[in-house]
């Protein structure tokens, strides 16, 4: 059954508050009748559990959304409150002793083997979350973890406010059009519409990724490059939005947290629910990544410095160069640009093709509800139909950049799989945020070939919580899955983007309709692995400074944050930054997202991708034997089963770096 969606358009935010104290009433009420239970089992105390968590989810998850896509300054003030709410209640549940003792009893007895994979596992998470929630810990130890937490839980909201404020504060408007030299007819045209959308003549710019990165890739004006590369590196580094004293207090208070459960440091805290085995493991990896990337790294920098100083008169390459004298080297070497591949994909054909990939792949189709509540006009809704025509899933997309909407492109759960106590089955329901460029005038959406695979990366994020088989609620589709593999569906879709057998599908001239001609494909494919070497250090770079951060950092000693920073840079990195450069200020990712000391999951996980996709390449890119294994073996699996028991299970082994450094056009220095 599909159970109903959230009443889009008819919540404000005087209901968000009211209905999340019912709901923590009602949770409340059902801890203290679970205490009571003398014999605990899956029914009469993991089912109840279960039950209060989606009762929450139901009313928090939606609240949470909309302060993401469309955020406001009575909604913020009310989402702050409530997550307050939230965090003291889910540090009272986890360190519930009562619950933790029935979960203990619940292990210890017989009847626990007779449970299901799916339960036992559930069961042995929630040990495993209790202890690292301090369950275990003195009353008193007990009373400051919690305090921790919910302090933690206020400063990542606030760091992700400040980063969202420090990027819409700042304009770069334009009326000379001597200015816009170099900018494409596209991205001029958004502008435009951008500055008429806020009554303005002339040419808008903002710092969201549609409007900042082609500016900074096309604009021929150097000074305003700079203007933008600064106001873009330095957001929220000054002022009320300075994020600087909330980092410190986050490693501060972090490094705390694990102290009192008896960890040398977060980081170590950070690992127990993934893959890797510790700190040594994950820098180990990302040093030898370092090592075989940067001899190609080097030359590659090498390259675009002297073609800077030779062809486009810039003798010194500052940091607000980089991303146009590589589109302009990438012009000459390869003979195209990015925007040349945009009229091939308009957003109604990169949709189809999407689709129609997924379907050849698992079976499975998409098929728009117009009757879904929506939180703006732009949003859309699709049911996902097995091949039989059962409904098994459905999803959310909003596409496009507006104010009031969080930066970047993320998947997030709407309702999950789950059996409940009843028998009736709850569908999967996921949200696909992008922020492309909408529509301008008469002319559709073109999305460049770059703003293509973040589409795709989002739906294999979305297949993995849409196609579980999974019926329990703690392991279903996404939830369970160590957080360094859970890259590995979102970045396997990538590859897609990159075949011609799928291109094929889709990839037409939005005017004439003629297919993306072999010439560009072949450009396009011959680029793929234009300067891997620097992308791939500078994903190093950040992983590495988010875990020895998160390590050997010592919050009370003489060096800072950047001075921890710069030591990462000067050992892996080939292009340094400016001085003033404060990346670490809008570091969502770690200081208020999921990856503190994970970050190196992005690499981890391509590492598990990159192989799965050599599968394929070994007999099709559709081919069904391998497309099924995987659904069966990975994507239906969730958290119900290790993910490296997965990865084997479809791969026959364990995983090797190998495809990786070859589709990144590495494996030259891996072998050397």
């Amino acid at each position: 059954m599909q159970s109903p969606l959230p009443a889009y358009g008819r919540v404000t935010p005087d209901h968000i508050l009211p209905a999340l104290d019912w709901a923590l009433s009602e949770n409340r009420s059902r801890l203290a009748s679970l205490a009571e239970v003398e014999s605990p089992s899956w029914e009469s105390l993991m089912l109840p559990l279960e039950e209060m968590e989606e009762r929450l989810q139901r009313i928090w998850g939606p609240a949470t959304h909309l302060n993401a896509v469309r955020d406001s300054d009575e909604l913020r003030l009310i989402y702050q409150q409530g997550q307050q709410k939230v965090s003291a209640y889910q540090t009272e549940l986890a360190q519930n002793e009562a619950v933790f003792s029935a979960l203990k009893r619940l292990r210890e007895d017989k009847s626990f083997s007779e449970l299901s994979v799916e339960q036992r596992q559930v069961v042995e998470h929630a040990l495993r979350d209790f202890r690292l929630s301090g369950a275990e810990l003195p009353d008193d130890d007990k009373s400051r973890f919690k305090h921790i937490q919910l302090r933690l839980a206020g400063l990542a909201a606030t760091f992700e406010q400040n980063v969202m404020d420090a990027t819409r504060a700042f304009e770069l408007h334009l009326a000379d059009e001597n200015d816009t030299a170099g900018l494409p007819a596209s991205v001029l045209a958004s502008a435009r519409q951008r500055a008429a959308d806020t009554d303005k003549a002339g040419w808008l710019f903002t710092l969201d990724a549609p409007s900042y990165i082609p500016f900074i890739q096309y604009a021929e004006g150097r000074d305003l490059r700079r203007d933008m590369y600064a106001a873009y590196a330095t957001r929220a580094s000054s002022g009320e939005l300075d994020n600087a004293p909330l980092i410190g207090e986050i490693i501060k208070l972090r490094k705390e947290a694990a102290d009192l459960l008896g960890f040398t440091n977060y980081a170590d805290l950070s690992l127990v629910p993934k893959m890797a085995e510790s700190v040594e493991q994950v820098s180990g990896f990302l040093r030898e990544l370092a090592k075989k990337s940067r001899p190609q790294a080097e030359t590659e920098l090498a390259e675009l410095a002297q073609f800077a100083a030779d062809e486009l008169d810039i003798e010194t390459l500052e940091a607000w160069d980089m991303a146009f004298a590589t589109e302009r080297l990438r012009q000459k070497r390869f003979d195209f640009s990015q925007e040349e591949l945009k009229p091939y994909f308009p957003e109604s054909q990169a949709l189809a093709g999407l689709f129609c990939v997924v379907e050849q792949l698992y079976g499975v189709t998409a098929r728009e509800r117009m009757d879904a509540p929506k939180w703006h006009d732009a949003v859309r809704y699709f049911d996902l139909m097995d091949m039989d025509g059962k409904l098994i899933a459905g999803f959310y997309l909003d596409p496009y950049a507006r104010a009031h909407k969080r930066g970047g492109a993320w998947m997030d759960e709407c309702t999950i799989r789950w059996k409940k106590q009843d028998g009736a089955l709850q569908l999967p329901v996921a949200y696909l945020v992008c922020n492309f460029d909408a529509p301008v005038g008469d002319s559709p959406a073109l999305w460049t070939h770059d703003e293509l695979i973040t589409l795709f990366h989002e739906f294999g994020h979305g297949l993995h919580h849409m196609l579980t088989q999974v019926e329990t609620l703690g392991v279903s589709g996404i939830r369970g899955v160590a957080w360094d593999a859970v890259e590995l569906p979102s970045q396997f879709m990538e590859n897609y983007c990159w075949e011609r057998k799928a291109l094929n599908l889709f990839a037409r001239h939005y005017e004439t309709n003629e297919p993306l001609p072999d010439a560009l494909f072949e450009k396009m494919r011959a680029a793929k692995t234009f300067q891997a070497g620097m992308q791939m250090l500078r994903q190093i770079e950040f992983s590495l400074f988010d875990v020895l951060l998160h390590s050997q950092y010592d919050s009370r000693g003489k060096a800072s944050v950047q001075d921890l920073l710069d030591e990462v840079r000067e050992e892996v990195a080939v292009v340094i930054p400016p001085a003033f450069n404060k990346f670490q200020n809008s570091f969502a990712h770690i200081f208020a997202g999921g990856y503190a000391a994970g970050y190196y999951s992005y690499k981890w996980a391509e590492v598990l991708s990159a192989d799965v996709f050599a599968a394929f390449e070994e007999t099709d890119i559709f081919d069904p034997s391998t497309a099924s294994a995987l659904r069966e073996q990975v994507l239906s699996r969730g958290g119900s089963i290790d993910i490296m028991d997965s990865f084997i299970a479809f791969r026959g082994r364990k995983p090797e770096i190998d495809a990786l450094l070859r589709h990144s056009g590495i494996a030259a220095q891996a072998s050397s």
